[in-house]
């Protein structure tokens, strides 16, 4: 069994790249995926896990990307057990100051006999090779069973065992499918612990299909394991997967439970994380989300009111700033100029350069003249929309004209560039909203069901940002975009012509992305 000591470090190990990315609709660019990894490393996670780099081409160069330029966390490669896998996964790590693969492979009979078309001896086989193989370029190997919880015991243990033998220095234990309630769970972790043999950190996967991927993790810390793997808001395949957020304050604040464990997390970064996260990938988070939400340390009723004036603690034990859950400050005006708006960022822990900061810049004057205070939240919004648009974008906005009201049909009129040409289109609808899609679609000549729309504020006020968050289908690729304005038509419409260029550049990657996407 390996040993643990009273006063430990439960490693934190983010997927939010990897398996978040995988939550439908979601489709990252390289400055997105590298944006989220340096929030991740202000943030203070001890792995980030970048993606699958055999997937696709577009993978192999974010994970490199980040590889090559976020410092702190270990970077993390994803890897099937092929050889071949495994050193396409190390290229794409090898510039990391630190790098780990991470090795996988199905080992329930469901996934060897209906996916891999494997025996048990095949998968032993593989196991061995692709961990051998992984150490001979890196000394930090974490090796998965894929679908654990549906493994026969004695199987799972004899493919870990393997894994360590072949020198494995972390042993996941993944519940794929969320099958896993938390009593069982913790007793699957103290078992693997006392059956198999050598030196490794035991680590926990947990997905959320039936509500307990945080509390499974937390019964596996409570077992011994010393390493959780998470995504931020808990996004991930499916249901998504345990939640970073949660389980960093759930340590944090029952330390009598998990006596002696901490985490190297900076816990003030986690609302700012939050944000991020749900504004590049097009997901909201839910009101009352534990510890991010925006009803997190909201108080309606009477009686919680008045105890939570007279003394915080009666209705809170998380202290609202320790997540970084404060009010926005006003920080910029209209009068502001692109030092201020690239210190200010810098302070907020932002850094953005060149096109990015140009077209930041420019956005941010353009919205200053219609709002007179711009937040930090606003600024978030910002740079989070521009990410989303700057790279590769096929179609870029104009101009927007809009008619509507209780008479007549509302009509829209869009001017698009691409490549210098312009493309006006004109159109009507519904409401002016579905009026300036259309009138998009017909610019753009790239047709796409709305599945989703979702408009908030970012901030209050009546002259508040709108971010609007929409999900597009296309021909089956499915993507998010997002907008942001004091209008809220023209918000919709950014966040449309934002989800019609991934569109244009998902279809343009000749790379399709396989269809095992691990733990």
């Amino acid at each position: 069994m390996p040993e643990t000591s009273a006063d430990e470090r439960v490693v934190i190990f983010d997927t939010t790249l990897r398996d978040g990315e995988q939550s439908p609709g979601i489709s990252l660019d390289a400055a997105e995926k590298l944006e989220i990894a340096e929030q991740l490393a202000r943030l203070g996670v001890d792995y980030i896990e970048a993606g699958f780099p055999v997937a696709s081409q577009g993978d192999f160069e974010a994970v490199q990307n980040i590889a090559r330029r976020v410092r702190g966390p270990v970077i993390a490669g994803l890897s099937r057990t092929q050889v071949s896998d495994v050193d396409r996964c190390w290229d794409a790590l090898r510039d990391a100051d630190r790098g780990r693969i991470h090795v996988f492979i199905s080992t329930s009979p469901q996934h060897m006999e209906h996916m891999l078309k494997m025996n048990e001896a095949q998968v032993l086989e593989a196991t061995r090779s692709g961990v051998s193989r992984a150490r001979e370029h890196t000394g930090d190997v974490e090796f998965s069973p894929q679908d654990a919880t549906r493994t026969p015991l004695d199987f799972m243990i004899e493919v870990l065992q393997a894994a360590a033998d072949a020198g494995a220095t972390t042993l996941n234990i993944p519940d794929t499918v969320g099958y896993g309630i938390p009593w069982d769970f913790g007793a699957l972790i103290q078992y693997v612990r006392r059956e198999v043999k050598g030196t490794y950190v035991t680590s926990t996967h947990c997905h959320n299909d039936l509500g307990l991927a945080v509390a499974n993790s937390l019964a596996g810390v409570q077992a011994g394991a010393r390493q959780v793997e998470v995504c931020v808001n808990g996004l991930g395949e499916r249901a998504g997967n345990a939640a970073l957020e949660e389980v960093v304050m759930a340590l944090k604040i029952r330390p009598d439970q998990f006596p002696g464990l901490t985490t190297g997390v900076r816990t003030e970064e986690l609302a700012r994380t939050s944000r991020l996260v749900s504004r590049l990938t097009g997901y909201p988070v839910q009101y009352n989300k534990a510890v991010v939400g925006r009803n997190a340390f909201a108080h309606e009723s009477g009686i919680h009111q008045h105890g939570v004036l007279a003394e915080r603690t009666t209705y809170e034990i998380i202290e609202a700033s320790s997540v970084g859950q404060v009010g926005s400050q006003i920080v910029l005006g209209k009068h502001s100029g692109r030092h201020a708006f690239s210190d200010t960022l810098a302070k907020m822990g932002i850094h953005i350069a060149g096109d990015a900061l140009n077209a930041a810049f420019t956005r941010f004057k353009e919205l200053a003249d219609r709002k007179v205070q711009i937040t930090d939240a606003d600024l978030e919004a910002i740079v989070a929309e521009e990410l989303g648009t700057s790279v590769e974008s096929a179609f870029a906005l104009e101009e927007l004209e809009v008619a509507g009201g209780t008479v007549g049909v509302p009509r829209a009129r869009v001017v698009l560039s691409r490549k210098g040409e312009k493309l006006e289109a004109s159109s009507e609808g519904d409401g002016m909203i579905d009026a300036a899609c259309r009138a998009i679609r017909a610019a753009t000549g790239v047709d796409g069901v709305l599945t989703d729309f979702n408009v908030s504020s970012v901030t209050g006020g009546v002259d508040a940002l709108g971010d609007v968050i929409i999900q597009l289908e296309s021909e089956g690729v499915k993507v998010s975009g997002r907008g942001v304005s004091t209008d809220v038509v023209e918000a919709s419409a950014r966040a449309y012509l934002s989800a019609t260029n991934k569109v244009v550049r998902v279809k343009s990657q000749s790379d399709v992305r396989d269809t095992e996407v691990g733990p």
